[in-house]
C-alpha cells in the first residue's frame, strides 16, 4: 500500500507566546517493510531555528524555536509512505518465550536493533508485581513466544474498554490496570510493562492507523488517528513484530510507523516549552489516504 498521511497539530494560546522551543517527531523514516517516498513540513509562524537529526533508534527528530510573539502555532506534516504486507507467520513455530528471554538477556549487540534496549523499565512503562502478574497468565511454561504475546494482546483487547475520557498522557500504568479503561497509548504501555516484567524485550511504536469506513459509508477526511502499539523481540529467527492490543491484531498494511522508542516520552509527536501567561487549546487531525 502507498499512503499519503497528513498530520496537522494546532495550538491556540490564550495569551501571546513570547518564546517557544519544540521537538517534533512527526517525520517517518525508512524501516524494514516501510519506505518514505516524500515528506514535507509546514510550520506557521516560521521558526527562527530548525535542526533535523536522527536519534539513537533511527527516528527523524526536528528541533525548532520561535522568537517572535504569536498566539497560534500550526505544524503540518505531509508524508507519502509505501508499506509492505506482513510476512506470513505460524505463531506456534516460534521459540519458547523462556528461550527468547534468555537470548535477549545474553544478546551481545548494543546497536539500535538490539533487544537489550527494550528490557528495562522506563518512565511510562515501569515494571511492577501487579502488571507482571497480569501478563503471566498468557505465558505458561514452554509456550511459543509469538503465540504467548498474541494471547496477551488479545486479553488486553477483551479486558479493557477503549475510553478517551478515562486517562491522560500522564496516567500511570498501574491506574490503567485497575480501571480497565484507556486508549491505545495506555494499552501499549501496559503490554510493554507486562512483557518487560517477564524478561522479554518490548518497545513503544508511535504511528498511524488507516481506518476503513463501514460498507456503504463515505470515508471522512480527518477521521484517521495517531496510534500506538508494541514492538516485541521474538528471537533472532523472527526478530521484531508489531502487536496492536487496541485492535487485537498484528501490525500490518494498515499500520504506518512514525517513531520507535522505549515509551511515549521518547517519541511524543510534539513536545517542548513555551513562555506564556495562560493556557492553550490543542487540536490534532490526521488523514491517511491510500493512493
Amino acid at each position: 500500500m502507498i499512503y499519503e498521511v497528513t498530520h496537522t497539530t494546532i495550538y491556540e494560546y490564550e495569551s501571546r507566546v513570547s518564546f517557544a522551543r519544540c521537538q517534533l517527531n512527526i517525520e517517518p523514516a525508512d524501516r524494514p517493510g516501510q519506505r518514505v517516498l516524500s515528506h514535507a513540513l509546514h510550520i506557521v509562524p516560521k521558526p527562527v531555528e530548525m535542526d533535523r537529526h536522527r536519534d539513537f533508534f533511527g527516528n527523524w527528530s526536528t528541533n525548532i524555536a520561535f522568537a517572535d510573539p504569536h498566539d497560534e502555532l500550526t505544524v503540518r506534516a505531509v508524508s507519502r509512505i509505501e508499506v509492505d504486507p506482513p510476512t506470513a507467520l505460524a505463531p506456534m513455530m516460534s521459540e519458547s518465550w523462556e528461550r527468547v528471554r534468555e537470548a535477549a538477556a545474553e544478546h551481545p549487540d548494543l546497536g539500535p536493533d538490539s533487544p537489550v534496549h527494550g528490557l528495562f523499565p522506563s518512565r511510562f512503562a515501569p515494571v511492577s508485581a501487579d502488571v507482571t502478574a497480569y501478563g503471566e497468565t498468557s505465558f505458561p511454561r514452554g509456550r511459543p513466544v509469538v503465540e504467548a504475546v498474541r494471547a496477551l494482546m488479545e486479553r488486553i483487547y477483551e479486558d479493557f474498554a477503549y475510553d478517551p475520557k478515562a486517562t491522560e498522557v500522564s496516567t500511570p500504568v498501574a491506574e490503567v490496570l485497575v480501571a480497565r479503561r484507556g486508549v491505545c497509548q495506555d494499552f501499549a504501555h501496559l503490554m510493554i510493562a507486562a512483557l518487560r516484567g517477564l524478561g522479554l524485550s518490548a518497545l513503544y511504536v508511535s504511528g498511524y492507523l488507516r481506518t476503513i469506513p463501514p460498507p456503504g459509508a463515505e470515508r471522512l477526511v480527518g477521521a484517521d488517528a495517531t496510534h500506538a502499539w508494541a514492538s516485541v523481540w521474538c528471537g533472532s529467527g523472527v526478530g521484531w513484530l508489531g502487536f496492536d492490543p487496541t485492535n487485537a491484531v498484528l501490525a500490518g498494511e494498515d499500520h504506518v510507523v512514525l517513531a520507535v522508542g522505549r515509551d511515549y516520552a521518547d517519541v511524543a509527536p510534539v513536545s517542548g516549552v513555551v513562555m506564556s501567561a495562560q493556557g492553550h487549546r490543542l487540536s490534532v487531525e490526521v488523514d491517511v489516504v491510500p493512493l
